[in-house]
């Protein structure tokens, strides 16, 4: 207990739970976008892999960091353009799509730096952003702009859903398609934008570890973080500010994870440390996905005309 108060207590727990948490959030909204529109992206692993090596090339070839993280982004536009025409355009399995996105994706990428890189052992490295230090605001200003930029993204993302015209055509369209159409709002056309826009933040997630959080790009440093973002929607319940919630959640026992393997009073064994923070959000996932009210259109293929 007196171990778990002083993890608590520190101040750098808490900057490593922001940290943990930033690729969650950007991931998240990414996911949440997508499927506010009715369409499922699990290409979102895969896309984090491309957005992290093209966002790291671009920087490592002489470009400016937030060159990088537009790479990044304009990297995850791609691969969600191709999942709109699959799933929205042609209307076949968006969990098969975007499984095989996630698979190009990531081919791509591991193949793309043994093509750069032949001979090199040791994953090259570059100048990452630097820490916020003129911000007055702890644990905050020990973190990147890419952090800052996640947590502002949350209330404009809830903003531009829940204020806009454009946020309710995204909404009408993941709940009820027909009635979209028959309001002259373009199914494909809203579909697609937002799949396009939340792939590019799920690229920036990927960006931010090898911009940001390492220096280096290597293989399986997404590890996982995709499959979580999908999950973490379900705990939010398709909203911003909890999809913030859940991210924080996750990050929370990550990190706690990792304090307590470094402690030396632990005594139980390293793998019930490591699966602690998986357990526990499957739990709070069970939770609170009994009750979560999902988009009535989500994974339904649309065709116009169709009732």
């Amino acid at each position: 207990m007196t171990d778990l108060l002083d993890i608590l207590a520190n101040p750098a727990f808490w900057v490593a739970v922001l940290r943990i948490a930033t690729p969650l959030i950007f991931g998240t909204l990414g996911v949440l976008l997508c499927e506010r529109a009715g369409v499922l992206n699990l290409g979102i692993e895969g896309i984090m892999v491309a957005g992290a090596f093209t966002g790291w090339l671009a920087v490592y070839a002489g470009q400016p960091l937030w060159v990088g993280v537009g790479v990044a982004a304009m990297t995850g536009a791609v691969f969600g353009l191709l999942h709109a025409w699959l799933t929205v355009g042609l209307a076949l399995s968006q969990h098969v799509s975007g499984l095989g996105i996630t698979l190009l994706a990531t081919s791509l990428s591991y193949y793309g730096y043994r093509v750069s890189f032949p001979k090199v052992n040791t994953p090259p490295t570059i100048t990452p952003f630097a820490p916020m230090d003129w911000l007055p605001i702890p644990v905050l200003n020990a973190q990147t702009a890419l952090t800052l930029l996640a947590l502002l993204l949350v209330p404009v993302v809830g903003w531009v859903l829940y204020r806009t015209p454009l946020g309710l055509a995204v909404r009408m369209v993941g709940e009820n398609p027909q009635a979209a159409e028959g309001q002259g709002v373009s199914v494909v056309g809203t579909r697609t934008g937002a799949i396009v826009a939340g792939s590019a933040l799920m690229g920036i997630a990927g960006s931010f570890l090898t911009l940001s959080a390492f220096n280096a790009f290597f293989f399986n440093m997404v590890n996982g973080r995709g499959w979580i973002c999908v999950a973490l929607v379900v705990f939010a319940s398709w909203r911003p500010g909890k999809a913030l919630l859940g991210a924080l959640l996750f990050a929370f026992f990550d990190a706690l994870q990792l304090r307590l393997q470094q402690s030396g009073d632990a005594v139980l064994p390293y793998q019930l440390y490591l699966m602690l923070p998986y357990l526990l959000s499957i739990l709070a996932l069970v939770l609170v996905a009994r009750k979560a009210a999902y988009p009535q259109a989500l994974m339904k293929p649309y065709r116009k005309g169709e009732r």
